[in-house]
């Protein structure tokens, strides 16, 4: 392997376009906005985006199982709010993007860019009409499920569970599908079962991504990813977004390094190529604090985050540098190859 510095692998991020796909900031902002916190997003995390050269991330709407169904709606609301608020109160430093063009203005004007995505489409229950609602304050991608049911199809489990029948997508499921692409909203495979990661490959007519996952076959998990259904994303010019999660990267605490993490990359390049890989990183330890500790003790293992925050970001960069990856490659996968499949679905 050639020798990189941080330094170097930093460097190279002021030169291309550096994107997360998937961030559950939202849930922290909204509870610390609850608590009275105002400019959250400035004075906690936008150090760490500047630290790591970051521009642009995925801001996921995601409601906790205990608010679902009766407040599903609410909650993602008070998240998208709370959101817009953060941007009232920095217009410097940050902007949510709609477009290509706010991407790359917020870029040229040195602030940070926030993509909405719905992770899950609980908020919308089974009315379709509240799509427009969350695609006019922003939404622009769209998870049709978390790990458990919902009116679209059925989540897949982090770990096998006692369940019945799975189903597919359902009728809901196909009309929401075709909405969202006549919309303009980037449909995300993440966290579905099998079953209906298949039905969206017949249904969609677009680009579809999985924003968070990994390599089934190097982490036998379902909500990583098989062979199969990597080579089908590819086939229909989507994306896979690496997942730095511990529990998605390896099976053991121990093996759950950044080398393992880039092992996925590894094998989706000889896989698909480069082309189709992206980043999704799905950093949580932020939020291990609303943990109860009844529910800590009770874990055999603290699942963590492989890549330790936003600043250490460059050291994907310098180890896919390590290993040889091209200049063209890695900025395809810290940013550009999400950046093509918004210009081809975004309007």
């Amino acid at each position: 392997m050639a020798e990189v510095t941080r330094e170097q692998a930093r460097a190279f991020h002021d030169r291309v376009h550096v994107l997360d796909g998937h961030f559950d900031l939202l849930t922290d902002v909204e509870i610390q906005r609850g608590y009275g916190k105002t400019k959250m997003i400035e004075t906690e995390y936008l150090p760490r985006f500047h630290e790591g050269g970051v521009h642009s991330l995925v801001a996921a709407v995601f409601v906790d199982d205990a608010y679902i169904p009766e407040m599903g709606l609410r909650k993602a609301l008070n998240q998208v709010s709370a959101l817009h608020a953060e941007v009232a109160e920095s217009p410097e430093h940050i902007m949510i993007a709609k477009s290509l063009a706010d991407i790359h203005q917020a870029k040229q004007e040195q602030k940070i860019s926030f993509i909405l995505s719905l992770e899950g489409a609980e908020p919308l229950y089974n009315d379709l009409s509240l799509l427009r609602i969350f695609y006019e304050l922003g939404v622009r991608m769209m998870g049709l499920v978390w790990s458990r049911r919902n009116f679209v199809g059925d989540g897949s489990f982090f770990a096998p569970v006692r369940e019945g029948k799975k189903g597919g997508i359902t009728d809901f499921g196909v009309k929401l599908i075709e909405e969202a692409e006549s919309l303009g909203i980037v449909i995300d495979v993440s966290h579905l079962n099998d079953e209906g990661f298949w039905d969206v490959m017949e249904i969609a007519q677009k680009p579809v991504i999985a924003s968070h996952s990994n390599c089934r076959s190097l982490m036998p998990t379902m909500r990583n990813l098989t062979d199969e259904q990597i080579k089908a994303i590819a086939g229909q010019d989507g994306l896979i977004g690496l997942n730095s999660f511990s529990m998605f990267t390896a099976a053991t605490s121990a093996e759950a390094t950044l080398e393992r993490l880039i092992d996925h990359v590894d094998y989706m390049k000889k896989l698909v190529g480069t082309r189709y890989i992206g980043i999704g990183l799905d950093l949580c330890d932020d939020l291990t604090k609303y943990l109860s500790p009844a529910k800590l003790a009770r874990a055999k293992e603290i699942p963590f985050d492989v890549v330790k925050g936003h600043g250490t970001f460059p050291e994907i960069t310098r180890e896919l540098m390590k290993r040889g990856y091209k200049d063209e490659e890695i900025e395809g996968i810290l940013g550009k190859n999400y950046l093509r499949i918004y210009e081809e679905i975004w309007k």
